[in-house]
């Protein structure tokens, strides 16, 4: 089988394919991680890959969550016939949608970072939006944010705690530590390549 894979989800995906037992069939075909920037594309960028990979494989599956497409990534599963990932957003992989919805309706202000957001902030975040070069401009993104939470899927790596610590820092936000681990992202995988 093949899976169509947010580059935000890919490496994940795949270590998750090979831990499970037994190691899942799966290829993972990765898109740019920055189409989230433009998630309007995101639909039409899956579909060239699934065109692409037709014939190929016996099965193709979409590695994406609605990840801000309104609909669109569900449409094109249906017109295609082929399954995603579940979930509004890569956070309710990782920690579920109820315990995503909980965190934001404590505290509406919550900026959530995955692992894979922690490793790229530098680069996805803070370059892409510009605050390398205007630094002015933080308090524009993220002034009305109270809070940083970290979903995080190897809490007890120095190396990602401390770069998690420097995007909350970078964001002038409080980080808050939420263990996932990634039985859901597991789960929902193994869920979407062997069926119900």
């Amino acid at each position: 089988m093949a899976l169509v894979a947010c580059g935000a989800l890919a490496t994940h995906a795949a270590a998750a394919a090979a831990r499970h037992t037994p190691p899942l069939p799966v290829d993972v075909h990765p898109l740019p991680p920055l189409l989230h920037n433009h998630p309007e594309r995101i639909a039409g960028e899956v579909e060239a890959v699934v065109d692409r990979l037709a014939g190929r494989y016996d099965r193709v599956a979409v590695g994406y969550a609605d990840c801000g497409t309104y609909g669109a990534l569900d449409a094109l599963c249906a017109r295609r016939g082929v399954a995603r990932l579940p979930g509004l957003h890569c956070y309710d992989l990782y920690a579920g949608e109820a315990r995503v919805a909980a965190l934001l309706e404590e505290e509406p202000g919550t900026y959530l970072l995955t692992d894979f957001l922690v490793r790229s902030f530098d680069r996805t975040v803070w370059a892409e939006l510009g605050l390398d070069r205007y630094p002015g401009l933080r308090d524009d993104y993220f002034g009305h944010y109270t809070r940083c939470v970290w979903l995080a899927q190897e809490p007890d790596d120095p190396e990602l705690t401390a770069l998690a610590l420097r995007a909350a820092g970078r964001l002038g936000l409080a980080l808050q530590v939420e263990r996932t681990g990634t039985a859901g992202l597991d789960d929902a995988l193994a869920r979407l390549v062997l069926g119900p």
